[in-house]
């Protein structure tokens, strides 16, 4: 008999008892029901297996009459996602890969994202100051941004949602 061999073998055996623990509580901690960020009173659920979510908002602030129509795809074969107002958030499934978003006023701006399974992301749309009319600008964002601007936030109208983004029974069959 080998004495490394067992040594070894003794040495692994030891070393997945000791890790199973923390790859338990690893695991649990992806199998979470929801994926709010830390210290947000906005629940967001966790995605379906199979695809990933981007989560849009525009907090308060310049253009408040003004809305933020989210596309996705390209001009000429475009799907609304949803019209943000000023306040409110949606929530978007999206299949894994790249994805392109859109808005556009007076002039377009556009936002690619990777989107991976089991993933939540977050965009935060904003209104800058145009000629004629307020611009429309998307940029990534984090869950800590998220949060820290969340307060007051609300969802978009079911009826200023479109393909993909999760409505109020959905959210609340999530709960």
């Amino acid at each position: 008999m080998n004495f490394n061999r067992v040594a070894k073998t003794g040495l692994l055996a030891a070393a997945m008892i000791i890790a199973a623990p923390a790859f338990a509580d690893h695991h649990m901690e992806e199998a979470k029901a929801d994926h709010t960020p830390e210290g947000s009173a906005i629940f967001v659920p966790a995605p379906p297996a199979g695809k990933g979510q981007i989560v849009f908002f525009r907090p308060g602030g310049m253009g408040m009459a003004m809305g933020c129509t989210v596309n996705q795809g390209t001009a000429d074969d475009k799907t609304k996602i949803t019209s943000l107002g000023n306040g409110k958030y949606a929530i978007v499934l999206a299949d894994p890969g790249k994805q392109d978003y859109w808005v556009k006023s007076e002039k377009k701006d556009a936002l690619t994202l990777l989107v991976e399974e089991g993933e939540t992301q977050f965009v935060r749309c904003k209104i800058k100051m145009g000629l004629m009319a307020g611009r429309p600008d998307l940029s990534p964002s984090t869950a800590a941004e998220f949060v820290e601007k969340s307060d007051g936030l609300k969802p978009v109208d079911d009826e200023d949602l479109g393909e993909g983004a999760l409505r109020a029974a959905d959210i609340k069959a999530a709960k």
